[in-house]
Formats: C-alpha cells, structure tokens, sequence
C-alpha cells in the first residue's frame, strides 16, 4: 500500500472515528440524563446537531431513546468501512456483514467510554475527591444508570465502593464475548474496517 493510500485512510479513520465518538456520547448522555449544560456536553451537542436534528425529523426518539443518534452511529461506521474498503481493495463492501460489525463496533466504543469514565472517576476519587471539573462531572452521570443499581445490590463496605469495580469486570466480559463473536463470524475480515475493531 502506497504511502498516500495510508495517509488517507489514517484520516478517515481518525476523523470519522472522532466524530462516531461524538455522536455516541450524545446519544449516551440523552440516555443518562446528563447535564447537557456541562462544557463538554455543549461542544458534543455542537459538533453533532447539524446532523441529528435533521435527523430526528424523520427518526423520533422513543421512549428517551434517541434513535436518530444510533442511527447516525451505524451509518457513520458503515460510510468508514465502505470507504476504507473501496481505497483499500478498490471494491464495495457487503452491506449486511459490514452492519453487523457496525453494531458490533458501536457497542464496544460504547465500552471504551465506559472504561474510560471508570479510570477518570477511580484517578479523581484519590486526586481531587471533590472535584466539579466538567470530566469528572460527566463520567460520573455517564456512570451513574449502571453504577446506582450495582450499588443496590452491593453495597459500599468500609469506607469502600466496589460497585466500579464489578461495572468494569461485566464491561470487559462484554468486551470478550464482542471479540469472540468477531473471530467466530468475521471470515473476510470485514470487522478490521469498523471503528472499534
């Protein structure tokens, strides 16, 4: 592959991939009923209305759910793999597997996002426990829908909350079973052209 050919791709990838992480937190932090006030919320909800409203004028939410943003989500993964796959081996990929490795991928940036508000709120607890920094207020309402019931069920001990510590370990079984799906359907390797993969 020429260097050209993997530049090109290098940005495609890259800033789709930013955007599909914009529009998968808006539809996150709709679900998790943050605080769309927050800096970080603005930007997010910035970057992606010039997409989702018209969107939503012919996809409305149901029920809370936002399906205009997963909608957005799917088809942003599939534009990437078709395109990274047409510059790459000149062709046009399948449409059905490429979906389901859309989805597939969707969910497990879902999970990084996950993953990565755990560190940020598991760093903060030790570094600035009563912080309101607009990071840490977020990854904790991104947190919280899962957490709350968690802590229900287990809770806090000593001083000690191993409620994100139970959300981390069901996240990474979620994680193994997406890649074991993967390596047992993915044939053409079709999944390598999605963004979490």
């Amino acid at each position: 592959m020429n260097p050209f050919v993997s530049t090109l791709i290098y940005v495609i990838d890259t800033l789709g991939g930013l955007f599909l992480l914009f529009v998968i937190l808006r539809f996150l932090l709709q679900l998790a009923r943050a605080d769309f006030y927050n800096p970080l919320s603005q930007a997010i909800v910035k970057v992606t209305n010039p997409l989702i409203i018209p969107l939503r004028k012919v996809i409305p939410g149901v029920f809370g759910v936002d399906l205009a943003a997963v909608v957005l989500a799917l088809v942003v993964q599939m534009l990437i793999g078709e395109l990274i796959g047409f510059i790459s081996i000149q062709e046009l990929i399948n449409p059905l597997p490429l979906l389901l490795f859309s989805v597939l991928g969707t969910i497990k940036v879902v999970t990084y996002i996950g993953i990565a508000c755990i560190v940020v709120l598991v760093i903060s607890s030790f570094v600035a426990p009563n912080s309101s920094h607009p990071i840490i207020t977020l990854s904790r309402q991104l947190l919280d829908p899962i957490i709350r019931p968690v802590q229900r069920v287990i809770p806090p001990m000593g001083g000690l909350d191993f409620s994100v510590l139970f959300v981390g370990l069901g996240i990474n079984v979620l994680q193994q079973l997406i890649n074991a799906t993967r390596i047992t359907i993915d044939s053409q390797g079709i999944a390598a052209l999605v963004i979490g993969f």
